[in-house]
């Protein structure tokens, strides 16, 4: 389970078997939501944050700084996951601890 981004209390990660379309998962204590990216000619148009079955989705406060992130992280989180499920390289961690905005 790789994490790409640690940042207020959010943990942005890859299952290790995950498939496309390309995503990633955040979890925030015992609330997750997974975040998929939508890309059509090599750049992101849509981000879609998703409930996850079985877990409570982020919210509030929360949910609002997992936007901030993805608002600022979103094309290294696609890069990363490239990296990691086509080339199969190391991802590094980043713990990101000043606001983003």
């Amino acid at each position: 389970m790789p994490k790409l981004f640690e940042y207020l209390g959010l943990i942005l990660f890859f299952y290790s078997n995950e498939h496309e379309p390309i995503h990633c998962h955040a979890v925030c204590g015992e609330f997750e939501s997974k975040i998929e990216f939508l890309i059509e000619n090599g750049e992101i148009v849509e981000i879609i944050i998703k409930n996850v079955k079985g877990r409570k989705p982020i919210e509030g406060k929360d949910l609002q700084n997992l936007k901030e992130l993805l608002e600022y992280k979103a094309n290294e989180v696609v890069v990363k996951w490239i990296d990691y499920f086509v080339y199969h390289k190391k991802i590094n961690f980043e713990r990101i601890t000043k606001k983003l905005k």
